[in-house]
C-alpha cells in the first residue's frame, strides 16, 4: 500500500481492517477521548473506521495510520476530513494517538506534514483544526502548526455542550509548499 505520506519518524497511509485492535487502544480509552466524553464502544469504534474507508474512496484522503518507522506499529491517526462548520464545509486537519506516544512531538509532526500536504498535494488555500476549548495540548499543536484561532461555537455532542475553537491557516501567496 503507497505511503500518501511519509516524514522523519513516521510513514502515514490508509487503515485496513488489520488496524482495527490499534485503533481501539485510541478510541477505546477514556484518557484519550477526553475531548469526545469518553471512549467509543466496539459500535462506534467500527463506525469511527469504516467512515474513513468511506473517506479515502470518496475523497482520496481521510485520517491515515500514523506508522512508527522503528517498529511498523500503528500509534495514531492524522491527517485530513471535511468537517461542518457552522453553514460550511472546511478541510480540517485532525489528530489521536494511544497515551502512551503522548509529549513526544509525534503529533506536531504528522500534523505539519497534512498540512503539507493539503497546501502542496489538493492545492487547498487554508485548512483548519476544529478543538475542543479544554483540549489544551490539541491547541498547542494547532499553534505550532501556525494556526491561529478565528471562531468559536457550541457544538452538542453525547448530550453535552461543548465550546470549540476553529483554528486556521493560509497558504503563502506563491508559495506551496509552507511546513
Amino acid at each position: 500500500m503507497p505511503f500518501p505520506i511519509e516524514t522523519q519518524r513516521f510513514f502515514l497511509r490508509e487503515m485496513v481492517p488489520s488496524d482495527y485492535p490499534a485503533l481501539c487502544k485510541i478510541m477505546q480509552d477514556d484518557t484519550v477521548m477526553y475531548a469526545y466524553e469518553g471512549a467509543f464502544d466496539d459500535r462506534e469504534t467500527k463506525a469511527w473506521r469504516n467512515e474513513q474507508f468511506t473517506r479515502y474512496e470518496q475523497l482520496g484522503f481521510g485520517l491515515w495510520a500514523v506508522i512508527l518507522k522503528k517498529t511498523g506499529a500503528m500509534i495514531g491517526q492524522c491527517g485530513l476530513t471535511l468537517q461542518n462548520w457552522k453553514n460550511e464545509r472546511v478541510l480540517e486537519i485532525g489528530y489521536l494517538f494511544q497515551k502512551e506516544f503522548w509529549h513526544q512531538g509525534y503529533a506536531i509532526e504528522v500534523a505539519r506534514a497534512c498540512k503539507a500536504y493539503a497546501f502542496q498535494t489538493l492545492q487547498a488555500k487554508e485548512v483548519f483544526s476544529i478543538i475542543r476549548d479544554t483540549n489544551l495540548a490539541s491547541q498547542n499543536v494547532a499553534r505550532r502548526n501556525g494556526m491561529e484561532i478565528v471562531d468559536s461555537t457550541i457544538k452538542h455532542y453525547r448530550g453535552v455542550d461543548m465550546p470549540h475553537f476553529l483554528f486556521s491557516v493560509k497558504r503563502e501567496s506563491g508559495n506551496s509548499s509552507q511546513s
